[in-house]
């Protein structure tokens, strides 16, 4: 199924926004769609958009602490053309571009309390189908957080105990993804000390060794 911006197909995610609008008019505060390079080979996948953050700007990632500190990882590491994500009005910097990375959540709406119903997640899924599926043979995956991963197997058609969540860990999936594991870049992950700066960018360094290494293949090939 298709991605799309008025997408309605958890009544209860879809009525939370459309009291948001009416709220803050300014506001996206509707289903988020991924950003980046339509062509890449690394895909990263959050949670879903929060209050403030991508459901104010209508872009993942951007507008809240956790999006600070991936767009900074990004640029550091060659994939994003800036550090900030945000302009000097505090909106999405329309300059900011992704080279071989696009950024999507496992679930594209805002949840009631930042917390979608198993079912959301489920329903939600369809869509994270469809970009796994775009990917090219040998893509690389960051998943950001348990929820993250196990959308990830299940639109892959994986069992969850075969493939368990771990702070730097890194899967081999069956059909040639390389699945890597990250804790959340929240605000409260890195306030209590659980993430650091440091600890996400080795993820972002594994990621960034192992797609060097697929080009060199290619290229000897």
């Amino acid at each position: 199924m298709k991605f799309s911006t008025g997408c309605s197909l958890c009544p209860r995610l879809a009525n939370f926004l459309s009291d948001i609008r009416q709220a803050q008019p300014d506001y996206h505060a509707r289903p988020v769609p991924s950003f980046g390079d339509a062509n890449a080979r690394f895909l990263i996948v959050g949670l879903a958009p929060g209050m403030h953050g991508a459901n104010r700007t209508g872009r993942p990632f951007t507008g809240d602490y956790a999006g600070n500190l991936l767009y900074s990882t990004l640029h550091h590491f060659g994939f994003s053309s800036r550090a900030e994500p945000l302009n000097a009005a505090g909106w999405t910097n329309a300059e900011l571009t992704l080279s071989d990375c696009r950024i999507t959540n496992a679930v594209r709406c805002l949840p009631p309390q930042n917390k979608p119903e198993p079912a959301e997640v489920k329903q939600c899924n369809v869509f994270l189908v469809d970009e796994l599926a775009s990917l090219p043979q040998g893509a690389a995956v960051l998943a950001l957080g348990t929820v993250a991963h196990l959308a990830v197997l299940r639109a892959l058609g994986l069992r969850a105990g075969d493939y368990g969540f771990g702070h730097g860990t890194r899967h081999s999936l069956p059909n040639r993804i390389m699945l890597y594991d990250s804790y959340h870049c929240s605000r409260y992950n890195t306030q209590t000390r659980r993430l650091n700066e440091s600890m996400f960018h080795e993820v972002f360094g594994a990621i960034a060794g192992y797609l060097s290494t697929l080009e060199n293949v290619r290229i000897r090939s």
